[in-house]
C-alpha cells in the first residue's frame, strides 16, 4: 500500500477523463496531472485512497515525443486548460481514447465492433471561445480578473487568454482599467464586501457584435453613469452593456436580475443561415466554428427526407431543431427553462418556420402525452447536460420506439451509460467525437442509434 509522500516510478498508460496521466503501481491506479501517455515519471503520492492514488510529478525520466511547450504564460497556474503541453494531433487521438475508456467502464457494448471515428478537430485550435467569464479581484492595490487556480483560492490574473477570441480579451482588459480608474469597489468573497464580482464578455463571431455584462453583488453600482460613459468612450465596439445582480453565495455566475445599462438588450450571432439574438443570460455554444460541424453531423445522422417528425429534447433556444427544420415534416422541442422556450419560439418565428413548436416541460412527461394524442416521432435528438439523460426519458424512448435516436453528448461517461440502457432496442451505428474545446480535457460526441 502506498503511503502519502512516498516517491515511486510510474509508466503512464493513457489520459484520464480530466486530462491527467493514468498509470498503475502494484495494480493500484494512480492519477498524475501533467503526465502524458508513454512517459516514465517519478511520482510523489499526494492523496492515497483505498481504490486509487493521486500523485504529483517529481521528474520525467522518459519524455513523450508529443510533449510540447505550452504557449500560455499562466498555463501551469490557471487550470482553465489541461492539455496545452500535448501536441494538438495527439490531443485529438487522446479524446477518442477517452470516449473508448468511458464505454469500457460504463457499458457492456462490444467495443471492438463499434465504429468510433477519429475526433474532428480545428484547423486553428486557438482563440475559439466567444465568451469569457472572469472573476474580479484586487492584488497589491490593482484590479485583476481571471480564473481561480486549481484547488485553491488564488485568483490568477489573465491578460490575454489564448483560447478566448481577442475581442473578449480586449474588453476584459479595458474594463479592468475602468474599474481601477473610477475606483469602483471590487467584491471580496471572504469579507462579503464590495460590488463587482465578474466581467462577462461575449462576441458574435460572425457579426462582430460585442456584449459586456458586469455581475455585481448589489443592485447599487457606484458611479454607474461614469462607468457606462467610459465603456462607450474606450470600447465603442460594444453594442450591449448590462448589469446582472447576484448577491448569493454560489458558484453560479449569474443571478436572476439583469438590467440593460446601455445599447441593445441583446447581440446578434449567425450560425450557417440562422441568426440568433443573445440576451445577457442566453446560453449559446462557446465555439461557433466547431458547433456548425457538430450540427451538420446531427443533420447527417438524422438523415431526414422531409417526411419525419422530430423531437428536440433539451432544446434550449432551439438551435438544433431549427438546424433540422427545413428537412423535417415537423419539429417539436421542449425544455424546462421558460426563458429558453421563449427565445426558441422567437428564433423559429424570425426565421419563418411554421413546422416547429416548443413546449415548456420535461420530455419524459410531454412525449407520452403526444403519443397518446396520435403524434409519434420518427427521430429523437437529445443534447442533455453533463449528467446525461433522465432515466425516465430513456424509459420513454424505449416505449415510444422512434426509428433513430441522435445523442449529442458533452460527457463520455454519461453517454456510455445512457446508450448501454438504450442498447436493449437500439444498435449504435457510429460515434463521432468532436473537439469543441481544444487544449482542455472536454470531448463532445454525436452518436447515431438505430432501432434493431
Amino acid at each position: 500500500m502506498l503511503q502519502q509522500g512516498q516517491q515511486f516510478p510510474l509508466t503512464i498508460k493513457r489520459l484520464g477523463i480530466n486530462g491527467e496521466g493514468v498509470g498503475y503501481f502494484k495494480k493500484q491506479v494512480v492519477f498524475v496531472p501533467g503526465a502524458l501517455p508513454g512517459e516514465e515519471v517519478v511520482v510523489q503520492a499526494t492523496n492515497v485512497y483505498p481504490t486509487y492514488t493521486e500523485g504529483k510529478m517529481v521528474r520525467i525520466r522518459k519524455r513523450s515525443p508529443h510533449r510540447v511547450k505550452p504557449p500560455c504564460p499562466v498555463y501551469e497556474r490557471c487550470g482553465g486548460c489541461q492539455l496545452q503541453h500535448l501536441d494538438y494531433n495527439a490531443q485529438l487521438e487522446a479524446k477518442r481514447d477517452i470516449v473508448i475508456q468511458a464505454l469500457e467502464r460504463h457499458s457492456r457494448l462490444n467495443i471492438e465492433a463499434l465504429d468510433i471515428r477519429p475526433t474532428i478537430g480545428m484547423d486553428d485550435p486557438w482563440h475559439y471561445r466567444n465568451k469569457s467569464q472572469f472573476q474580479v479581484g484586487v492584488k497589491k492595490g490593482r484590479v485583476i480578473a481571471g480564473l481561480y487556480s486549481m484547488n485553491s483560492h488564488e485568483l490568477v490574473d489573465i491578460d490575454r487568454c489564448l483560447i478566448q477570441h481577442d475581442a473578449t480579451n480586449r474588453v476584459t482588459t479595458v474594463v479592468k482599467a475602468i474599474l481601477q480608474d473610477l475606483r469602483i469597489p471590487v467584491y471580496h468573497e471572504r469579507k462579503k464586501t464590495g460590488v463587482v464580482r465578474t466581467i462577462v464578455a461575449r462576441v458574435g463571431f460572425y457579426t462582430g457584435d460585442i456584449q459586456l455584462v458586469i455581475v455585481t453583488a448589489t443592485k447599487e453600482l457606484p458611479r454607474k453613469q461614469l462607468f457606462v460613459a467610459e465603456v462607450k468612450r474606450r470600447l465603442p465596439e460594444v453594442k450591449s452593456i448590462a448589469q446582472n445582480v447576484n448577491g448569493q453565495k454560489t458558484s453560479l455566475i449569474f443571478g436572476d436580475e439583469t438590467i440593460v445599462l446601455a445599447g441593445e438588450p441583446y447581440i446578434q450571432e449567425v450560425l450557417g443561415d440562422l441568426s440568433f439574438e443573445l440576451s445577457a443570460r442566453a446560453f449559446f455554444q462557446l465555439n461557433p466554428i466547431q458547433t456548425i460541424k457538430l450540427y451538420d453531423e446531427v443533420k447527417k445522422a438524422a438523415a431526414l427526407t422531409k417526411n419525419e417528425r422530430v423531437v428536440d429534447a433539451y432544446c434550449g433556444v432551439g438551435t438544433i431543431g431549427l438546424w433540422l427544420a427545413r428537412e423535417a415534416k415537423e419539429v417539436r422541442g421542449m425544455d424546462t427553462i421558460p426563458e429558453a422556450i421563449d427565445d426558441a419560439r422567437q428564433n423559429a418565428e424570425r426565421h419563418g418556420f411554421t413546422n416547429v413548436t416548443y413546449a415548456v416541460g420535461k420530455a419524459e412527461e410531454l412525449l407520452p402525452k403526444w403519443v397518446k394524442e396520435g403524434w409519434k416521432p420518427d427521430v429523437i435528438v437529445v443534447d442533455p447536460p453533463r449528467t446525461g439523460c433522465d432515466n425516465a426519458l430513456l424509459k420513454t424512448i424505449l416505449q415510444v420506439k422512434p426509428k433513430t435516436v441522435v445523442y449529442v453528448s458533452c460527457n463520455p461517461s454519461s453517454l456510455a451509460r445512457d446508450i448501454d440502457t438504450l442498447a436493449k432496442q437500439y444498435r449504435v451505428e457510429y460515434i463521432q467525437p468532436f473537439d469543441l474545446f481544444p487544449h482542455t480535457a472536454h470531448v463532445e460526441s454525436v452518436a447515431k442509434l438505430v432501432r434493431k
